[in-house]
């Protein structure tokens, strides 16, 4: 189950991150992108669970 939760989450962080980045304020800019790539690892986090059967 902890596969599913971390892949959703990352699903969410990199879609809010996509959005924050289509700002005018270049910090919020920079946070996007950041969260994106949280997001990324989030699904990456998910999948090594998976593969591994959530032992991780």
């Amino acid at each position: 189950m902890g596969e599913l939760v971390d892949k959703i989450k990352g699903n969410v962080n990199e879609a809010v991150g996509k959005a924050k980045q289509q700002s005018n304020n270049p910090d919020t800019r920079a946070e996007g992108k950041g969260q994106e790539i949280k997001g990324k690892g989030q699904q990456v986090k998910g999948a090594v669970k998976g593969a591994l059967g959530d032992k991780v």
